[in-house]
């Protein structure tokens, strides 16, 4: 296979289908690997770019196949759908990715580093706690309304349900329910706090999250959570292509020279763009201890437009600030 230049791979769990190309674009090879097949064949090919979608286990074959020499691309599913041929089959989707990966203009996605996905997974699981947290909570108070006893909206069902229940006759079996999810909702604050002291011995090690703590709002979570999807920043033509693809931007429809700007757009990460928002939020409550360029300029938003509109712009401006202090390795300086 000395003539392949392009490998575009369908991945999956425990097959793989390849579509090999020369440097014209006409098909070479066809074939389903399984995985240690899949390694031993790219082992043995020249040199090649090897692309596929950005997907589960995506990243490890990018690290993996790297280091046997080849040029790695990640696309996203979304920008390979366009190039699938009438009826669909792994074959056909390998060959959709070799024609998405050709195109000059083709955006692909920068491979994470095996620190980049550990912190992720635990950003992931720190995420589902806090909400089976809250839903414990929220059970609660369910459960006690239904029986007449309405609290007040927060924790406050778990400081003050040993009393509820000696102050009510609740059945005996609804008394050991609300006492097992009680000890549910201890075991989780204590899984969260076990997850929080890890994140803050890794941002401790991580110079990037560091410089990110200096940007007024930005917390511990969101630094790492931003270190670990931007990486370096350098997959990131400019800190407005950045914003775009982070926080809310108008949705464009435009035609015939007209700009059509739609409603906001809700595409990218969404749990990044809720905490920047809350960054922003912070910022805004806290303005007056905030001095600076930044909090003059959320001073003169405020006097002209709602908080909420404001909200959603500082946003925007500190998914800016975010990539400039990442890609050009800088501290936030008011």
């Amino acid at each position: 296979m000395q003539n392949v230049a392009l490998i575009g791979i369908d991945l999956g769990k425990h097959s793989f289908h390849i579509h090999c190309q020369d440097k014209q674009g006409n098909p070479l090879l066809r074939k389903k690997f399984s995985r240690t097949q899949l390694i031993h064949f790219l082992a043995t090919c020249t040199p090649s770019t090897v692309a596929f979608e950005s997907c589960a286990g995506a990243h490890f074959m990018a690290r993996t196949i790297g280091k046997l020499g080849h040029q790695v691309k990640l696309i996203s599913p979304q920008f390979v759908r366009p190039f699938v041929k009438s009826n669909k089959n792994d074959f056909i989707d390998a060959e959709a990715i070799c024609e998405a990966a050709s195109r000059p203009s083709m955006r692909f996605v920068t491979p994470r580093t095996e620190d980049q996905q550990a912190m992720a997974a635990l950003h992931r699981v720190r995420d589902s706690l806090i909400r089976e947290r809250v839903k414990t909570t929220n059970q609660i108070h369910a459960f006690l309304l239904e029986f007449g006893v309405s609290l007040p909206r927060g924790i406050t069902v778990i400081r003050r349900l040993a009393a509820v229940l000696e102050e009510n006759d609740f059945p005996a079996y609804l008394a050991r329910l609300l006492n097992r999810l009680h000890s549910h909702y201890v075991y989780l604050s204590g899984e969260i706090g076990e997850v929080d002291k890890e994140l803050k011995n890794h941002l401790a090690e991580d110079e990037t999250a560091q410089r990110l703590l200096t940007i007024p709002g930005v917390g511990p979570v969101t630094a790492s959570l931003l270190a670990t999807r931007q990486g370096d920043g350098k997959n990131y033509a400019s800190s407005r292509d950045f914003a775009a693809s982070t926080v809310r931007v108008p949705r464009q429809y435009s035609t015939g020279g007209k700009t059509t700007l739609m409603g906001i757009s809700k595409r990218g990460d969404k749990n990044l763009r809720r905490l920047l928002v809350q960054c922003a939020r912070v910022f805004m409550q806290r303005l007056e201890h905030n001095p600076g360029r930044l909090a003059e300029w959320v001073k003169r938003q405020l006097a002209s437009h709602h908080s909420n509109v404001v909200a959603c712009a500082l946003a925007n401006k500190l998914a800016r600030i975010v990539w400039a202090v990442t890609a050009h390795q800088a501290v936030f300086s008011k």
